[in-house]
């Protein structure tokens, strides 16, 4: 496993779904990058992480895992104690320690309207799901995104139930604390404050950080370049390790 160049693993988060990824996988993809969106499920943080890991394990080779928003917490699950993730990438993403989560995390600064823009509808077997208002999503979600596609993702976005959103993180020691990890996030995010993103970034010692200015929550569609270049350090930076250990 070694020995082979890492396969990057993308998890969307939520109100959004694989293909939001697409931007970012053409200019991977135009690298010889070897790249795998997976679908979450959205249905609660350990089924969703246990859901990667199997992702991961079908894999069978070094993996660069990368998760936007409620994604973070889903990555930083998935890679606790699993040694085939070589490195973390966080996309305007949560970047949790043990305990925390989605909603305790976006509260934990001021800025987000997220809530404000949320409906809830009841599911089948308990509980509540949660998605954005179709009318306020292109603002809310996607405001540097053209309006028309930005109305296409609020028709296709995935719902999260509350209980994900609500869920701490289960692991007693994140991955971030033993994985390098690369954030890039925008200072115009409306879902998670640009001041909680800082706060991961530094919480986990990254080693590269892009934060762009008038970036909305929608990075991997509105700024595809910036989240592929990141991705793409946190791989350069494997194989770099890869070959000290070697030589």
């Amino acid at each position: 496993m070694s020995d082979q160049k890492p396969t990057v693993v993308l998890v969307h988060g939520a109100f959004a779904e694989s293909a939001s990824w697409n931007g970012v996988i053409a200019r991977l993809q135009e690298k010889g990058v070897t790249v795998v969106a997976a679908a979450n499920p959205l249905r609660s943080l350990a089924g969703d992480a246990a859901y990667v890991r199997d992702v991961i394990a079908a894999i069978g080779g070094p993996v660069i895992l990368v998760g936007h928003s409620y994604g973070g917490l889903v990555i930083t699950e998935a890679a606790a104690d699993n040694d085939s993730v070589v490195g973390l990438v966080y996309v305007a993403a949560f970047v949790p320690e043990t305990g925390e989560s989605a909603f305790a995390l976006s509260t934990s600064a001021p800025g987000s309207t997220l809530g404000e823009a949320l409906t809830a509808y009841p599911v089948d077997g308990g509980g509540n799901e949660f998605a954005i208002r179709q009318d306020v999503f292109p603002a809310q979600f996607a405001a540097d995104v053209p309006v028309a596609q930005a109305t296409l993702m609020a028709a296709t976005q995935r719902p999260v139930t509350e209980a994900a959103l609500s869920e701490g993180l289960p692991t007693t020691r994140p991955a971030w604390k033993d994985i390098p990890s690369w954030h890039v996030f925008g200072d115009q995010d409306l879902n998670i404050p640009v001041a909680v993103h800082r706060a991961g970034a530094e919480r986990a010692a990254s080693r590269g950080t892009r934060e762009i200015a008038g970036a909305s929550h929608a990075l991997t569609v509105s700024q595809p370049d910036a989240v592929a270049a990141t991705i793409a350090e946190a791989g350069k930076a494997y194989v770099a390790r890869r070959a000290a250990s070697t030589a």
